[in-house]
């Protein structure tokens, strides 16, 4: 379904992806584990094409067409979306307004209010709040979450959808996760905690712009845990990230 082959990409004159190659599956869940700084997040825009995420060399394929020179807009209409680490805030809309914004191009089966409730939000409290600085972290989490089961996209990019909330809202992002693949969508869960990565179908290692191992989430937990510290190698050869950890 997705086929990025041995694409690289310079940023600011650092090489931060380098010949990575990675697979994802019709209808199922691909967890990428990684420290801070290994790419996770490039990797994720480069596969959505953000404006600046422009491979040096490689190519993205999405269904069998090449979408390497394609904008954002045309990957979101083929039917990728991204759930961003950092969701927006957008003073003055409401989150009822952002939801069906985000259904609006869609025939989605799932109304806004079920699509709250699926991540723990009761509608009646929550679709007349702006989406603004009064929702803690959690909160925006799942908005957004709730506004990729809107959209009803055939390839999910969630990019750490589990940093910095609590255990509750945990168990809600895997919940929709399961959602969204019984709905169709293949997801590429990017995350840096084993047990969230434990739910995917495969797994894969990434270290300073590279994968390194691809397997079951057991296989590449057990990798992640003897050979992957803090990113401190960023333009190391591979055997020697390897031979140090």
């Amino acid at each position: 379904m997705l086929e990025v082959k041995n694409i690289s990409l310079t940023k600011d004159q650092h090489q931060i992806l380098k010949n990575l190659s990675l697979s994802i599956n019709p209808v199922e869940i691909h967890s990428i584990l990684g420290m801070n700084g290994t790419g996770k997040s490039t990797l994720a825009y480069t596969i959505m094409g953000l404006p600046g995420y422009v491979v040096d060399e490689g190519e993205i394929l999405w269904r069998e067409q090449n979408i390497t020179g394609l904008s954002i807009a045309e990957r979101a209409k083929s039917g990728i979306t991204l759930a961003w680490q950092e969701p927006a805030r957008f003073e003055g809309l409401t989150i009822r307004e952002y939801l069906k914004l985000s259904q609006k191009h869609t025939n989605s089966t799932l109304s806004i209010e079920q699509c709250l409730e699926k991540v723990g939000l009761e509608p009646q409290k929550y679709l007349e709040r702006g989406l603004d600085n009064t929702l803690s972290g959690g909160e925006r989490k799942r908005i957004e979450l709730a506004s990729v089961l809107a959209m009803q996209p055939r390839l999910a990019i969630l990019d750490e959808p589990d940093s910095g909330i609590d255990a509750l809202s945990i168990d809600y992002i895997k919940n929709v996760i399961r959602e969204l693949v019984r709905a169709g969508a293949a997801v590429l869960l990017i995350t840096h905690h084993e047990e969230v990565a434990a739910m995917a179908d495969h797994t894969s290692a990434l270290c300073a712009g590279r994968i390194l191992k691809t397997g079951t989430p057991e296989e590449v937990t057990r990798f992640f845990r003897n050979h992957c510290r803090p990113c401190l190698h960023i333009n190391k050869p591979l055997d020697e990230v390897l031979n140090n950890g």
